[in-house]
């Protein structure tokens, strides 16, 4: 349990009292920052301005959780990345792995019973050392490389996961409990985003390849192919791409692949005999972006903008599917969520023609951003994977840190300075080099990191701070030099530094949606200054993840230097919910088209597009109203006309009540399983939208208001 208040540092209190000391020594200039003696940086991603927030210790603040707690969740599943996601079940439980590149330690496992709420289990690798490229060594690194693509397994009482691994064979990690101890046997052959099936007969069989699959049987210790099992099973140019995930499902075999091509899509193969001959579904998920955006790009050196125009290059793609113990059907998979990376979505899959698709009865192939969750046996609480603040007082670091590659143990400490993590600074040219900085996925939708820093062990050279590890990165810190400590930003796109004395506690405000940053700083708490220009925040394929949340300390000067001493991080989300705004249940709104001066109205008993009129919001339960206006429903008819109806609410006149990752409201019928929307070239309005365009120019989105509010989007 987390201990709040001055309480949770008891046993760091005499290296408080040196901090203190230390800040008298430097001089008055720290005045600011006497609560603790520590210099206080701060990085805030969120969509309204930056506010001054306590560094104070406290309770941990609450994380984003996609259940909403009315029977309900929201997608995505984590609102930081988790991407190439693999599932099992072993009985009850559902266990859960994903792509970790560079990231040490690799392959988080995570358990749950809902397949909503999920809980930190280990790291199937706690390090993976394989040459000085894992170590940021000799000038080399494996950004965007390492451990990808896992295909994770249960056989006989034995957990699995299969990597891939760059430039190395196949790595096959074992354990007889997920919580471990798991050892690591290397095959014989690499296989690209391979997935392993452990057939009735006990034979085991592998698919793997790019653009085509490729199958073969693998021989009893799991370590090579058996010769002449290899063979082509599905060639190129049939619809398959690459991720796959192999399945035997009620004596068939099920093959699921993301295909990149055109619109990014989940297709699918089967086939009575696990070598085919198969018949493919060039797509059983596509087109669902939930309404986002595509965001920044770095194509070469350059960033590209955004295109609200492009539409499904970043929708669900690679995943499966796992029947649950009472026999549903739900699909995983991810998506490009632009600079916060790759995020995992659940999604209830409707069996058609004998084909799994993503989505509903009657808008097949989409899944629905809110939705009832899973019937289960157990009530789950809402839980979270991780927690994300740390005073670093216990004697580990929690769950949530990785490493930027593997570690020099002996450069860093949490025992040294009891109640803080040091960092010693070794040799780099930039913060790209530096060895030994500490991460943790940045989260969405908003978020504000504060970190506080006492920078007095600092030798000239050093630098430290907090970073935004991405490419192109970021980062505001401390600098020595010859005439003392200074307050630096840099932007490693522009190569902008900006310099201020350093009196001052640092903000960086930054829209995750917009996809721009700004640093800014405050002597005060209350008015803030802008340190440098704005940095653009981009997903790019070069670190192959979102941006990430970095503490570093490195000298520039080539030697090695001092330390830098981290007394706590906090990250506070104002959002941390499936909801922006709650549903505004028996409170009259008002609909107004987004980017439109019109909305839902009602004249002479009559719907159409107009003035808005108010409509009562009526609690249908499960997230879902009913919208009254007078003593009639707008009611839904099976092909999608709407109009207005008499007599008790039911499913005609139920809509799931939904926000985009942006925050405008979509309303999903239960009658047609599509979306609400007033046509732009009629005005007539009509029920069978799959869902909301990027651009928002079809008509979907509302934005909402009562009396007292209005809904705002948030870019």
């Amino acid at each position: 349990m987390r201990r709040s208040g001055r309480v949770a540092k008891a046993r760091g209190a005499g290296s408080r009292s040196h901090a203190v000391a230390v800040w008298n020594k430097l001089g008055e200039v720290l005045v600011l920052l006497k609560v603790v003696g520590v210099i206080g940086l701060a990085l805030v991603l969120s969509t309204s301005p930056a506010s001054a927030e306590p560094a104070e210790r406290g309770p941990a603040s609450r994380t984003w959780t996609a259940d909403n707690g009315d029977g309900t969740f929201t997608n995505p599943l984590f609102y930081d990345e988790f991407s190439d996601p693999d599932m099992i079940r072993v009985g009850d439980d559902f266990y859960l792995t994903g792509t970790t590149m560079h990231a040490m330690p690799g392959l988080p496992i995570l358990r749950s019973r809902d397949l909503v709420n999920w809980r930190f289990v280990a790291y199937a690798s706690d390090k993976l050392d394989l040459g000085p490229q894992f170590r940021l060594e000799d000038g080399r690194e494996i950004y965007g490389q390492g451990i990808w693509a896992p295909s994770f397994r249960h056989h006989d009482g034995v957990f699995y996961i299969f990597s891939n691994v760059n430039g190395q064979t196949t790595q096959v990690f074992r354990a007889t409990s997920p919580a471990g101890p798991w050892t690591r046997t290397p095959m014989k052959v690499s296989l690209h985003d391979l997935s392993v099936l452990f057939d009735d007969d006990g034979k085991v069989y592998v698919v793997w390849g790019y653009d085509e699959v490729l199958f073969a049987q693998l021989n009893d210790q799991l370590t090579d192919i058996v010769p002449g099992t290899q063979r082509i099973i599905i060639p190129k140019g049939s619809g398959m791409g690459e991720g796959s995930h192999f399945y035997k499902i009620d004596g068939r075999y099920y093959i699921t692949s993301a295909v990149w091509d055109g619109p990014m899509r989940l297709a699918a193969a089967r086939a009575d005999r696990p070598e085919g001959p198969y018949e493919v579904n060039r797509a059983v998920s596509i087109d669902e972006d939930f309404g986002l955006a595509q965001g920044n790009r770095l194509e070469g050196d350059r960033i590209r903008p955004g295109d609200p125009e492009s539409r499904g290059r970043h929708s669900l793609h690679q995943g499966g599917v796992i029947r649950t113990p009472a026999g549903e059907w739900w699909g995983y998979s991810m998506m490009d969520y632009n600079a916060v990376g790759r995020l995992t979505a659940l999604s209830p899959v409707t069996w058609k023609d004998g084909w799994p698709y993503f989505g509903l009865p009657g808008n097949l192939g989409r899944t629905p951003r809110a939705w009832v969750k899973p019937k289960t046996a157990k009530v789950e609480p809402i839980s979270a994977p991780y927690e994300r603040d740390d005073d670093f007082s216990a004697p580990t670091l929690k769950p949530i840190w990785q490493w930027n590659h593997v570690p020099v143990d002996d450069k860093w400490s949490l025992a040294e300075r009891p109640g803080f993590l040091r960092l010693k600074t070794q040799p780099a040219k930039s913060f790209w080099e530096a060895r030994n900085t500490l991460t943790q996925r940045a989260i969405g939708p908003r978020s504000s990191p504060v970190v506080k820093l006492d920078p007095s062990g600092l030798r000239p050279g050093d630098v430290a701070g907090l970073a935004l590890l991405n490419k192109p990165y970021a980062w505001i810190g401390v600098e020595r030099d010859g005439d003392g400590l200074s307050l630096v930003q840099f932007n490693a796109y522009t190569g902008d530094r900006a310099r201020v004395p350093i009196p001052v506690g640092p903000i960086w405000h930054a829209d995750f949606l917009a996809e721009k940053s700004q640093f800014s700083y405050s002597a005060d708490g209350e008015h803030f200054t802008p340190l440098g220009g704005p940095f653009d925040m981009v997903f790019q394929l070069k670190t192959f993840q979102g941006v990430r949340y970095s503490l570093f300390a490195y000298n520039q000067a080539g030697q090695a230097g001092g330390h830098a001493d981290f007394d706590s991080i906090r990250v506070r989300e104002p959002d941390p919910h499936g909801l922006m705004r709650p549903i505004p249940y028996g409170q009259a709104v008002r609909l107004t088209g987004f980017g439109a001066a019109t909305g839902l109205g009602v004249e002479a008993g009559r719907l159409q597009a107009g003035p808005p009129t108010p409509f009562t919001v009526v609690d249908m339960k499960l997230g879902r109203v009913a919208l009254k206006s007078g003593g009639a429903y707008l009611a839904v008819d099976p092909s999608g006309g709407v109009s207005l109806s008499d007599g008790r609410p039911g499913a005609g006149q139920s809509f799931q009540w939904i926000e985009t990752p942006t925050g405008e409201l979509v309303l999903m019928s239960l009658a047609t399983h599509r979306f609400l929307r007033i046509d732009p070239a009629t005005g007539k309005v009509f029920a069978d939208s799959p869902g909301p365009a990027p651009d928002g120019r079809d008509g979907v989105r509302f934005l909402w208001s009562t009396g007292a509010s209005k809904s705002r989007p948030a870019k």
